[in-house]
């Protein structure tokens, strides 16, 4: 390898080394930031419920008062769950739920115009809560997180309990 690609290499790497520590700071700001966002949405619609409720009859949600009442609650605790990185994964799907349903009711306008107005289905309100909600699903909260706090915990409990391998029955029938 001639020298010059070597220390483009070096320095790609290390680049890459910076920025990979910074990715748990990014799904940190994510969750926090958008987190909260979800909960005032929820809270907003919980505290207005019957405007909410008159508001998802008009585009035509059936049972729009339970339906009010359950967007609320999944943005509300969704929300709070989302910014402190509790059960991540698993609140991210009605968070997700939520939000596509958003997108085929209040902006339905957007999702039919998507192919010749792309920058309207990235514009409206509910897509930076759902990108958000799927970088969680698909990548997790990051290690700024409870889960990650109690997956740090489960391994280092599990190294002091075990540190040894058991061998299975497999294993020991061999010898």
């Amino acid at each position: 390898m001639s020298l010059p690609v070597a220390g483009a290499r070096r320095t790609y790497e290390a680049g890459a080394r910076i920025l990979n520590r910074a990715q748990p700071l990014l799904l940190l700001g994510m969750r926090l930031y958008w987190g909260w966002q979800f909960f005032l949405t929820g809270q907003g619609k919980l505290m207005n419920i019957d405007r909410t409720a008159e508001f998802f009859g008009s585009i035509g949600i059936p049972l729009p008062l339970a339906n009010a009442y359950a967007a609320g609650t999944v943005e509300c605790v969704g929300g709070l769950l989302l910014a402190a990185g509790f059960c991540s994964r698993l609140t991210a799907i009605p968070l997700i739920a939520t939000m596509i349903v958003a997108y085929g009711t209040a902006h339905r306008d957007v999702v039919e115009t998507i192919v010749s107005n792309p920058d309207g289905f990235v514009t409206a309100a509910p897509f930076l809560f759902l990108l958000t909600s799927l970088i969680v699903l698909l990548f997790g909260p990051g290690p700024l997180s409870i889960d990650g706090l109690l997956a740090r915990t489960a391994i280092a409990n599990r190294t002091v309990e075990n540190p040894k391998p058991v061998p299975t029955a497999a294993v020991m029938a061999r010898q």
